[in-house]
């Protein structure tokens, strides 16, 4: 066959995009194919899939939930306050007044930049109105709102509205482009353990499995996976959903972050009794 024969990009681009897709799962097939033929590639490939399926996940599924916020008293005084933000290094806080039921607004942790030291600091002052949005509400819908607003933190009801608990904007875009690493997130090199101030451990999900062992005394083998998220996949057989808690040998994990092609970040914490909970 002679080279001018040979169909050029935009005739093999038209033949690709004869086949009408009638669902989502076809045009997924359609896109992955894209993929192998070279017009797109992984990482193109990665955004439009998150994009897509945004429409299809709600907030409950990658919110922050209620026992894990971190939040401000409207009661405390500017050195808690500062010590909070200083301990957490997040931007935003909601702010409670007696309990987490009971959010009454947003602190941005640059307001207290503002704050002079003469000043009688009264935290209500300085607290923005909250956005309360339901948890089942779809990704693709609140990132529009988000944009709209310029809110970056919205607090996440039930259907007694009472509090779920938090996302941000940020929580929404991972889910289409990927982990986003910021200022909130723990050092991968030194922090892939932490212990937070609600007494819970926060793990990576791409811990190595002898890192693992070493901070909390286990004795997990890694013939089999290397990581933490890896021996959570090995034991369900499937990438878990968010707030999915599963017991292995007397150790509680708890899905803090994750979407439907790997997980990132899990809550430990040890069980009164071992058992082995799949």
């Amino acid at each position: 066959m002679d080279s001018s024969d040979k169909p050029g990009l935009l005739e093999r681009l038209s033949s690709f995009l004869v086949r009408e897709p009638e669902d989502l799962e076809q045009l997924m097939q359609l896109l992955h194919s894209a993929h192998q033929r070279k017009l797109l590639d992984a990482d193109a490939l990665g955004i439009i899939e998150g994009a897509l399926t945004a429409s299809e996940i709600t907030v409950r599924e990658v919110m922050v939930p209620r026992p894990l916020m971190e939040v401000v008293d409207v009661g405390d005084s500017i050195e808690e306050v500062v010590a909070r933000v200083n301990t957490t290094a997040h931007s935003r806080f909601p702010v409670i007044n007696g309990s987490r039921d009971n959010v009454v607004g947003i602190l941005l942790s640059k307001d207290l930049l503002r704050v002079r030291p003469e000043d009688h600091f009264n935290l209500r002052e300085w607290v923005r109105p909250a956005v309360f949005i339901p948890e089942f509400k779809r990704l693709d819908v609140l990132l529009r709102e988000f944009r709209v607003s310029r809110n970056h933190m919205a607090i996440v009801i039930d259907e007694y509205a009472g509090i779920a608990g938090l996302i941000t904007i940020e929580d929404v875009l991972e889910q289409i482009v990927g982990e986003i690493e910021d200022e909130y997130d723990f050092d991968e090199a030194d922090d892939n353990v932490q212990l937070d101030p609600n007494g819970l451990y926060r793990v990576k999900a791409h811990t190595e499995l002898a890192d693992f062992n070493a901070a909390f005394g286990t004795s997990f083998s890694d013939d089999k996976c290397l990581t933490v998220g890896g021996l959570i996949l090995h034991r369900l057989g499937r990438v878990p959903q968010f707030n999915e808690t599963t017991v292995i040998d007397g150790l509680s994990f708890q899905v803090l972050r994750a979407d439907s092609r790997r997980i990132y970040t899990l809550v430990v914490s040890r069980v009164p009794e071992a058992s082995d909970a799949e």
